[in-house]
């Protein structure tokens, strides 16, 4: 009988000392792959990188005012620094949702938004549409507060039937109002209508 209960518990801790090893191998390799998948994926958050406290890919922000969207970014990355308070991203596209429902399209190549006013300063082949013209310039600022979109630097606005250029510019999304000053200058169509 003690003969039988020795191979009985020789079993049982082989059977034990397999299952220990069986699952640490298994764990083993779940662990390798998802650092694997990790590493290869471009939504992969990093801490410390390009002086940044956050780095992140595909990141999405929306701003909402009393329960109403304002505005909505989506860029291909974000450097996020807490001592700036701000976030630079890159390759950016922007909405701007107006109170007539109507919405205006910002791209750029970058954007930095500062974190504690919502601010935002976009430069680099800024191109801002609606459904009537597109404006093309190399910088443009956003003031929350204010909803105002303005560029210091000159401007090219095309429509269907006119194109406008102008030093610089400010355009008001609380009423869709825009101001052009400096030198301007613009070519206009017959069949354009004030």
């Amino acid at each position: 009988m003690k003969f039988i209960k020795n191979i009985y518990q020789k079993k049982l801790k082989f059977f034990l000392i397999s299952l220990i090893f069986l699952t640490f191998g298994v764990t083993l390799i779940v662990f390798l792959q998802y650092r694997h998948v990790l590493e290869k994926s471009d939504t992969l958050v990093s801490i410390g990188q390009n002086k940044a406290n956050i780095s992140i890919g595909k990141a999405h922000q929306t701003a909402t005012r009393n329960g109403r969207k304002e505005w909505s970014l989506d860029a291909a990355s974000a450097d996020y620094m807490v001592k700036n308070n701000q976030a630079v991203f890159k390759d950016l596209s922007l909405t701007f949702y107006l109170k007539d429902e109507t919405m205006v399209y910002v791209t750029a190549n970058q954007g930095i938004l500062k974190t504690d006013s919502n601010d935002m300063e976009i430069y680099g082949n800024v191109v801002v549409k609606n459904k009537d013209y597109k404006l093309r310039c190399e910088n443009l600022y956003y003031k929350h507060d204010k909803r105002i979109i303005f560029s210091k630097v000159p401007v090219n606005i095309t429509g269907n039937s006119f194109e406008l250029v102008a030093d610089s510019m400010s355009l008001n999304l609380n009423n869709n109002k825009a101001l052009f000053e400096g030198k301007v200058k613009g070519t206009f169509s017959e069949q354009f209508t004030l």
